[in-house]
Parts: structure tokens; C-alpha cells; sequence
């Protein structure tokens, strides 16, 4: 479990493989021996496993492996060299729970449709962002509620059909990889949890009666 808190922004030094399987390795700040083989990081929103892990100056290069399905329903299929990713180590009991609970298991990808400048000031400029969900699940989506896009756990601002907006402040804009991102660019998607459960639920309810 994760909570869409983004603690390192990682840089995707090599990827190895073909459509079935690849291998990435990644280059971040984490201290090597903090991870453990086998340790679930969530990577830009999916929760991958990592495979090895080496010591690197200023921090580590550690490597993950993503089947065919993640590399079909997430953005990990078009990760190369030099992509920047947002990375989350998992939660342990104990830690602040500062964001939502997140699983790590995408949904599906959004697209940007909008960027814009909303306030600026003497700490920096905040950014709308107007986004295209799947229609197969925009309806998990609810003003107000929660949603992790590209591992990062935000609030949603407002919907309308198929779309929904978030606003990002200069700390994260800052601190992510958010800062990158422009009108067209696709970002993995996880529904709240809660909400899933919700809508679940209520369809088995339907059935019964």
C-alpha cells in the first residue's frame, strides 16, 4: 500500500525486453540498503518489484520487472532512457498516512487536455490540470474525492462526464514530475479505493433486488 505522497523523482537509465516482458532499471536518491529484494515501489503509479538493487553515488540504481499487462493498460510501455518517474516506497505500520490509500494497481491511463496558470505569487505558480478519464471508469471519479495520478494522490476539483480537473501547487509542481507535463501527455490512473469497493457493492445490491 501507498499513499500517493511522492518521496523521489527517479530517472529510467535503461530498458531492456520486448512487449511480453522488460526489464527497467532506475536510477534513484533511496539508500540501497534501505531497500530489500522483492521491496514494492510504486513507479509513476504501478507497484513494481524490485529485482536488484546496487549502491550509486548519491543514492541507488535499483531494476523492475513489468509483464504484459502492465505495459499494455499503463505508460511503463513507453518509458525509455532519460524518462522521469515519481517514486513512492510502500507504507510500513506506523507512518503518517498524508495522502490516500493507494494499491499501486492502475485503472487505466488518463489524458491531459489542459494545462493553466490559476494563481501566482511570491511562492510560484499553481496549475490547473483538465483531464480525460476512461470512460469505463469516469464514474468513480466524484468531486471532492480522491484520485492518484502518476502516484501522485490529489483531489479532484471538478467533473463533467468523462472529464475532472485538479489543481497542483508550486511544492508539488516542484517535487514531481508534474512540472513536466503539457496538453497530450497520458498519465497512469488509480480510482479511490473506497470508492471501487462503493460502486461494487452497490452493483451486487442491484442484482439482489
Amino acid at each position: 500500500m501507498f499513499t500517493g505522497l511522492v518521496s523521489d523523482v527517479g530517472t529510467v537509465l535503461s530498458v531492456s525486453g520486448d512487449a511480453r516482458m522488460r526489464r527497467l532499471t532506475i536510477r534513484a536518491a533511496y539508500d540501497a540498503a534501505s531497500i530489500a529484494l522483492g521491496a514494492s515501489i510504486a513507479c509513476s503509479g504501478p507497484c513494481l518489484t524490485a529485482v536488484s538493487i546496487e549502491p550509486s553515488d548519491g543514492g541507488c540504481v535499483f531494476a523492475v520487472d513489468a509483464a504484459a499487462e502492465t505495459l499494455a493498460l499503463t505508460t511503463v510501455g513507453a518509458w525509455e532512457a532519460g524518462t522521469r518517474i515519481n517514486l513512492e516506497r510502500s507504507l510500513k505500520i506506523g507512518d503518517e498516512l498524508g495522502g490516500h490509500l493507494v494499491t499501486g494497481h492502475v485503472d487505466g491511463v488518463a489524458e491531459i487536455l489542459e494545462r493553466e496558470t490559476v494563481t501566482a505569487g511570491a511562492w510560484g505558480a499553481s496549475e490547473r490540470f483538465t483531464l480525460r478519464a476512461p470512460a469505463d471508469i469516469a464514474h468513480f471519479i466524484a468531486k471532492k474525492g480522491s484520485v492518484c495520478l502518476d502516484g501522485t494522490s490529489l483531489t479532484v476539483n471538478a467533473v463533467e462526464g468523462d472529464t475532472f480537473s485538479v489543481l497542483l501547487i508550486p511544492h508539488t509542481l516542484e517535487v514531481t514530475t508534474w512540472g513536466e507535463r503539457r496538453a497530450g501527455d497520458h498519465l497512469n490512473l488509480e480510482v479511490d479505493l473506497i470508492a471501487r469497493y462503493a460502486a461494487r457493492l452497490s452493483e451486487g445490491r442491484g442484482r439482489a433486488a
